[in-house]
Formats: C-alpha cells, structure tokens, sequence
C-alpha cells in the first residue's frame, strides 16, 4: 500500500518541488502554458511511481495453485512461466517497471504477461 510517510515519498515530492522551483528561476518569463507543461510532465513522474506500487501490490501480480488466472484464448489454467520485468509509458511519458509472474497456457500456447 502507498504510504505518504514513507520517506522515498516525501523525497521524491521534494524533488519535484525543487525541480519545479529552479525551472521557474531559470525561465523567469515563461508563459502559462509553459509552466503547465513543466509541472504537467514532473507531476508525470509522481504518477507514474504511484501507479507502478498500485500495480505491483496488485492481487493479478501473481496467484498460487488452484487460483490461477485462465487463458482469454481457450479458458485453461495458465501456468506459470518465470517471472518476467515490463517496461510501459504513461500518457505523460514516464515510465513504469512492473515485474511479475508470466504466464503460458498449456492447451494453446498463448503467452501472457498479466494484467492489473
């Protein structure tokens, strides 16, 4: 679960302030939408780790015996492959490292990284 008093939080919010802080000296005359678009794409950052934690404190991250997700294709028991690392993109660019189980179905073939 997220914790705001986790201090990686707090350091990660006070980075982005800074950060937002010396952009600001550093273009004294940038217009609106300037300024929007800097605090839109270092917010991205705080978004895309919280969205990464949710993920990765997710119940489909991984499953035991008899709880197994089913193959979308055929609707058999997947089975567990190895785990694997996946790297996404946010809407604002950041990005995401979801590692968790994946999975193979053993009737079709079908290979699956899970979902949530």
């Amino acid at each position: 679960m997220i914790n705001k008093n986790d201090p990686a939080w707090q350091k990660l919010v006070d980075e982005i302030v800074s950060g937002l802080a010396e952009w600001r000296q550093q273009h004294p005359r940038a217009t609106f939408s300037e300024i929007e678009r800097e605090t839109m794409k270092r917010m991205g950052e705080l978004q895309a780790r919280m969205m990464q934690e949710m993920a990765l404190e997710s119940k489909s991250r991984d499953w035991e015996v008899g709880d197994e997700p089913k193959c979308s294709e055929c609707g058999a028991k997947l089975r567990k492959r190895s785990e694997q690392e996946r790297r996404l993109q946010t809407q604002g660019g950041s990005e995401v490292v979801l590692k968790r189980a994946y999975a193979i179905c053993p009737k079709c073939g079908m290979e699956i990284f899970p979902p949530g």
